[in-house]
């Protein structure tokens, strides 16, 4: 049995897969420190009771990381250089990468032995070239990691598996990953080559609580008048649909006939058109866009308002691919050994 963990700073969620890659079971934790579990080796526990599995019946297991810098770019069996690397990078992600560590070592305190390894969100977008990823900023800026990386990734290889095992992954794929996290990726010949988030989740499409793009001196505006802390919870959770419609959630702004429900619908829907004119000139074209998340998947009124948006680059054809994160998770892992 191979356990996917997929850990948040307050969140666990568990999926359990066997020797076929078949998901047999799963469990989730919430609140954890503040009402639920009191830390995440409790969740573990409870999580793995909830299943009825033990530490001995698992034969490996594998983590979601947000954040793997430049360096860690492919699925990796965790060892203590990993988990420095992982460590290294909390500066780029600090509200993810700490969660992900957690939840590690909390199993490797529960099962020492267990095989342990790591998946990193950024790492679809290593293919991406310099010039994609690159600030036009100064060396010595650039050398404190700002750059852009690019997030989603395992949804997007994901993604681009589902379709190469449908037989129908076309040369220029534009995915959108809409969710409350949402971007969009280029994706030419089954690699990325232009994402819409940058050195942080915050940049590109405007999201269920991110803001999306914003001018820097706008963002300088806002640390100087609520400080640097608060400007960053202005923009990480306080904005997005949520700021513009008063709810981060699209099915409640589809249900509100409010003005300001209604143009937190169009800015979304506005955003990713024009974001994926950016994609599309990256790759050239497009000849299949490719909808997954919460929001591509389940909305067919925002993924058609969204294919009409984009009908002046040819008509392209529009599929739409459930995400599997946990299952491409396992089966890198898998390709790794584990299992």
């Amino acid at each position: 049995m191979l356990l996917v963990v997929n850990a948040g700073s307050s969140s666990l969620k568990l999926a359990v897969f066997d020797a076929g890659l078949a998901q047999v079971a799963q469990a989730r934790a919430e609140r954890i420190g503040t009402g639920g579990a009191a830390t995440h080796l409790d969740a573990l526990q409870q999580g793995l009771a909830e299943m009825a599995l033990t530490p001995a019946q698992l034969t490996g297991a594998a983590h979601r990381v947000v954040h793997g810098g430049r360096g860690l770019t492919n699925t990796l069996r965790v060892t203590p250089a990993v988990l420095e690397g992982i460590r290294a990078c909390i500066p780029l992600a600090p509200l993810h990468n700490p969660a992900n560590l957690m939840a590690i070592e909390a199993l490797a305190r529960l099962a020492p032995d267990l095989p342990q390894y790591a998946s990193f969100d950024t790492g679809f977008h290593a293919t991406n070239p310099d010039v994609a990823t690159r600030y036009a900023l100064p060396a010595s800026a650039s050398d404190l990691g700002l750059r852009r990386y690019g997030f989603h990734g395992i949804s997007y290889a994901s993604l681009v598996r589902n379709l190469r095992d449908a037989g129908d992954l076309p040369p220029r794929v534009l995915g959108l990953h809409l969710g409350n996290g949402a971007s969009l990726c280029a994706i030419l010949n089954g690699r990325s080559v232009a994402t819409t988030m940058g050195y942080s989740p915050v940049s590109g499409l405007t999201m269920g609580t991110r803001s999306g793009d914003i001018d820097a001196n706008a963002v300088l505006k806002l640390a100087e008048v609520y400080g640097v802390d608060g400007a960053g919870q202005i923009l990480n959770r306080a904005s997005g649909l949520l700021g513009l419609g008063g709810v981060a959630d699209m099915r409640a702004l589809h249900a509100d006939p409010s003005p300001e429900a209604r143009f937190a619908i169009d800015n979304f829907v506005y955003w990713a058109i024009r974001h994926a004119g950016s994609m599309i000139a990256a790759m050239g074209g497009v000849d299949l866009l490719a909808f997954t998340g919460g929001i591509g998947e389940n909305d067919n009124v925002v993924r058609d308002r969204i294919t009409q948006g984009l009908a002046w680059a040819g008509a392209p054809r529009a599929v739409v691919v459930p995400a599997q994160e946990e299952k491409q998770i396992a089966l890198d892992a898998v390709a790794l050994g584990a299992g």
